[in-house]
């Protein structure tokens, strides 16, 4: 399909550089593409809160998370070359690919060549471990290059929390710097396994008051986990979505939950996915039949208008960019005209955008 189909006017106002407080009084968009053929039903459109999310939900259906940790992947260092002074460097690892070695976007990617020692957190007092150097590897397409780290495994992660940085979202960062209140406020409260460069937004809108509610309606819980890249925040630049290539992103789904959730399909329950992560791993890990299996390994699935899934029956999920690979999975998800509508309603009403926005509950279009 085109690209430009996909695309539509935001004004700037609508990009939230915030969460809304307490998390769960952010406004909820209800798309449910099938109202107009149910009697008595609310519209396809209707606007609500996310405290309100139990009453979309009945007892037996089973909420699926994504429990991946955001990591201060952004780092700040100096390139050296053949022993000469060097220059300024940023990086944001995004895929961890062995106990020492991380997938990053550096920049400025065009000047930095394979075997470059870069040292990351020299200023004496940024990293209590010293320091935080790393050799280019490897140098890949639009700036992304493999870090040899001189240090390994839970080394490397305890000079990483040391030296790095929240990697806000570039539409938040173009606006005001990381602070103390992201560290927080860019984790859910479930967050258990690190290695994410993004936070899975969907779930920042949880509280344990609302946990508690969906406990009482019967609702389960269940969790995945899938590591976030910065890839997701890099634009579709082909102009037809056959030409665009997913960045892999790893991930697990466990044996235990893949069996909790076929057992929910076989009572009758839904599977509702928090998250455009938490739909794309469960979707790389489902069989054509719809039974799902534990599965782990790296996912580049990539969803657009056309793709049948196989498991998932609603998602929840903030605004996305436009001309995003998300905003395609969205609109394979509720139909195309349905989220150019819904997305038309959300920014004339004043919903806010992208991951410290608002969000939307999504019925399947195929339901």
């Amino acid at each position: 399909m085109r690209v430009d189909l996909f695309d539509f006017d935001l004004p700037d106002e609508r990009i939230a550089l915030r969460p809304a407080e307490p998390r769960d009084s952010a406004r909820l968009l209800v798309v449910n593409p099938h109202a107009e053929s149910v009697p008595d039903a609310e519209r396809v459109l209707s606007d609500h809160r996310v405290g309100d999310l139990p009453s979309f939900l009945r007892a037996g259906d089973a909420l699926v998370f994504n429990d991946t940790k955001v990591i201060p992947a952004q780092l700040e260092g100096i390139r050296h070359r053949d022993g000469a002074g060097g220059q300024q460097v940023s990086a944001t690892l995004h895929m961890r690919v062995g106990p020492s070695r991380w997938k990053a976007f550096a920049k400025p990617g065009k000047r930095i060549k394979e075997g470059d020692r870069i040292a990351f957190g020299h200023s004496g007092e940024s990293c209590l471990l010293g320091s935080l150097d790393a050799t280019v590897e490897e140098k890949g397409e639009a700036g992304e290059v493999t870090l040899a780290f001189d240090l390994s495994g839970p080394a490397l992660d305890e000079a990483i929390a040391a030296v790095g940085h929240i990697p806000l979202p570039p539409y938040i960062a173009a606006k005001r710097p990381e602070d103390e209140r992201d560290r927080a406020d860019y984790q859910t409260i479930y967050a258990r396994e690190e290695g994410a460069v993004a936070a899975p937004t969907a779930g920042l809108h949880f509280t344990p008051g609302l946990f508690e509610t969906l406990d009482k309606a019967g609702i389960e819980r269940h969790f995945v986990t899938l590591h976030v890249g910065a890839g997701t925040f890099l634009p579709v630049k082909a102009d037809d979505t056959d030409d665009h290539r997913m960045h892999l992103e790893g991930g697990t789904v466990s044996a235990e939950t893949a069996a909790r959730l076929n057992a929910v399909k076989a009572k009758g329950g839904r599977i509702v996915c928090v998250g455009t992560t938490s739909l794309r791993l469960i979707e790389s890990a489902a069989e054509e039949s719809g039974e799902i299996r534990g599965w782990s390994g790296a996912t580049g699935i990539f969803i657009t208008p056309g793709y049948r899934f196989k498991s998932v029956d609603m998602l929840m999920t903030n605004f996305h960019l436009p001309r995003s690979t998300l905003f395609m999975l969205v609109s394979a998800f509720a139909g195309f005209e349905t989220m150019h509508a819904a997305y038309n309603h959300a920014i004339a009403t004043g919903y806010r955008f992208y991951s410290y926005g608002d969000a939307s509950l999504l019925f399947r279009k195929d339901k």
